[in-house]
């Protein structure tokens, strides 16, 4: 069957227009003859063609770098190394600001320059706004997380501060992870407000300006009905092949081992303006959306944090995952500076006649053994057997099972699971990974000193089985529909919700932000009771949001499924298990 699954979800934004090309964005930019312009630049933002299209469509009589003004790059590799770290894949979540980045003396020197200019100055890169506090005309070049990643990969962009385009691609994302995104993004909370336009340059030499003021009413038209973010997908050593049927991927790529359906820290929004889509963060709707997006209780208790992750992994004709455990609420606080941890479940989108998972010890496992076993296989000695120490479960579509944090666990081959989990999503502790290489044809990294600190050992067969497998119960029914609890843990902050309906279904909010999957159907719309936004269509496995701020909301059949049994799972947070009961 044909995918109609959307990789491209737009939100049309009403009342404002888009200005594209540098020519056409300069010439916006001199319409008032500016003396001082600064270009603020998210890093990763490619500052050389900014600057060579300054050159060519403004001729200003002063350019300045901001990293001119930055301290010595060996003094920032030192300053930063305490939260970057030594270990090859974790770091701690760093206090630095953005002014701890600069050189008070080298921007004394460049205001100097800037007064003494007498034609127009640009101030392009991070920290413009530091050396030049009252601009004419300042401009925000944002970056997605996702695009930063590729540029990454491509040795195209470097960390914050540095020159440091050819380094390995896992220490580039765990530097700007635990420090460059949490210095940036706390400026950016700053000073977005004050800026007069946005700039988008995911796309090199498509350059796209928006007003600021139309970005932030975009962003509160978002708030108002169910969106999309924009999906990315990513080969792996163990990724399968059903991804590329059901999201209509590339059929020549090797594999698709994720699919980031839901993860706004990384993903973006695709905001129409006119005939013109412009792509930002999604995180910034969070950060500036909060109340609305989250919901009062949500945003105390986690901040303006997305709390809810939804994302696939696909081992259809692919390969076991790696056998992992998840820190502990202590420890991930302790360690990373994590204020939560990594609760998670894996729903069964799809099985094969042996799917399965492994999910805790099993009975009488000695701990000095297994982590015996573990460190000889990792030293190339004797492969680990699995089956001998954790327990292996047979698993069908639709199933539901919850890894509370400190569960050793591990999805099998020829399965698609939707991972349903909380944000913190890359302190995953890797024990085993069936002595296989990753696409660098280099070990991906073992964490057993971790992992042997967290592992829980009396989460034993029995245990896992009374506790977190499939903890589905009925809740309610009515004409046409009927709704289940799929279960996660009773410690878990987020609640799942399963319903299937071959008619209209209504939902509520309740004041908490609703993140939700079509798991069986091929369509289905999303209406408002009182008209308050357009009717949304969303396809088989595709993810979607409520802003806590919608309320009320119906899911029915549509298309190709009028009249047919389709299914939503929805995950919601548990709002008595927040705001300092949990989290703190």
């Amino acid at each position: 069957m044909k995918s109609n699954f959307n990789k491209f979800p737009v939100i049309k934004i009403q009342n404002h227009t888009c200005v594209t090309g540098w020519e056409n964005i300069f010439r916006e930019l001199k319409k008032n003859t500016p003396k001082i312009i600064i270009i603020e630049c998210y890093p990763g933002v490619f500052l050389k063609e900014i600057i060579s299209s300054a050159k060519e469509f403004l001729n200003p009589g002063l350019i300045i770098d901001t990293s001119e003004a930055m301290k010595p790059e060996d003094n920032i590799a030192a300053m930063v190394q305490e939260y970057v770290t030594d270990d090859p894949v974790f770091g701690y979540m760093t206090p630095l600001e953005l002014e701890d980045y600069f050189e008070a003396s080298k921007v004394l020197e460049i205001q100097q320059k800037i007064d003494e200019n007498k034609d127009c100055t640009v101030v392009i890169g991070p920290g413009a706004t530091l050396i030049t506090s009252q601009p004419d005309l300042s401009i925000y070049a944002d970056m997605p997380r996702w695009g930063i990643q590729m540029r990454f990969r491509n040795n195209t962009a470097c960390n914050l501060g540095r020159t440091n385009y050819t380094d390995a691609f896992s220490y580039q994302y765990k530097h700007a992870y635990f420090v460059d995104w949490r210095v940036c993004d706390r400026y950016k909370k700053r000073i977005l407000r004050t800026c007069h336009f946005v700039l988008d340059t995911t796309i090199p030499h498509q350059p796209k300006m928006i007003s600021t003021d139309a970005l932030f009413e975009a962003l509160q038209q978002t708030v108002q009905q169910p969106f999309r973010v924009v999906p990315f997908f990513d080969p792996g050593p163990w990724g399968g092949q059903w991804l590329k049927e059901v999201c209509d991927l590339d059929r020549n790529a090797p594999n698709y081992a994720w699919g980031f359906d839901c993860v706004p820290e990384e993903n973006s929004l695709l905001l129409e303006f006119g005939d013109q889509v412009v792509e930002i963060p999604s995180i910034n709707l969070v950060f500036f959306q909060p109340d609305a997006l989250l919901g009062k209780d949500v945003y105390e208790g986690f901040g303006d944090e997305f709390p809810i992750r939804f994302d696939f992994l696909d081992t259809m004709e692919g390969g076991n995952l790696s056998l992992q455990v998840h820190p502990l609420k202590e420890y991930i606080k302790e360690k990373f500076g994590m204020s939560y941890t990594q609760d998670e479940s894996y729903y069964m989108l799809d099985a094969g006649d042996n799917a399965f998972v492994y999910l805790g010890l099993k009975e009488n496992v000695n701990p000095d053994h297994m982590m015996k076993a573990l460190t000889a296989a990792q030293n190339g000695k004797i492969p680990f057997d699995a089956e001998e120490y954790v327990q292996k479960w047979p698993v069908r579509k639709h199933d539901h099972v919850s890894i509370p944090a400190g569960t050793i666990h591990c999805s099998g081959a020829n399965s698609v699971v939707l991972e349903i989990s909380a944000t913190p999503y890359i302190f995953t502790f890797k024990l085993w990974d069936w002595g296989r290489m990753g696409l660098d044809g280099k070990p991906r990294p073992i964490s057993l000193d971790h992992g042997k600190k967290v592992i829980q050992w009396d989460r034993t067969a029995s245990w896992t089985q009374q506790h977190i497998l499939n903890l589905t119960e009925p809740i309610a029914e009515g004409e046409g529909w009927r709704e289940e609890r799929t279960g996660l843990d009773a410690g878990s902050f987020i609640e799942t919700r399963r319903h299937w309906f071959t008619q209209k279904v209504h939902h509520h909010t309740e004041g908490v932000v609703n993140v939700l999957n079509l798991v069986e159907g091929r369509e289905a719309i999303i209406e408002s009771p009182d008209n308050s936004f357009e009717p949304y269509i969303i396809h088989y496995a595709e993810t979607f949001i409520v802003p806590a701020h919608v309320g009320a909301y119906t899911i029915t059949p549509h298309g190709e499924s009028t009249g047919k049994e389709c299914a939503t799972i929805k995950a919601s947070v548990r709002t008595e298990m927040i705001a300092g009961k949990v989290l703190k």
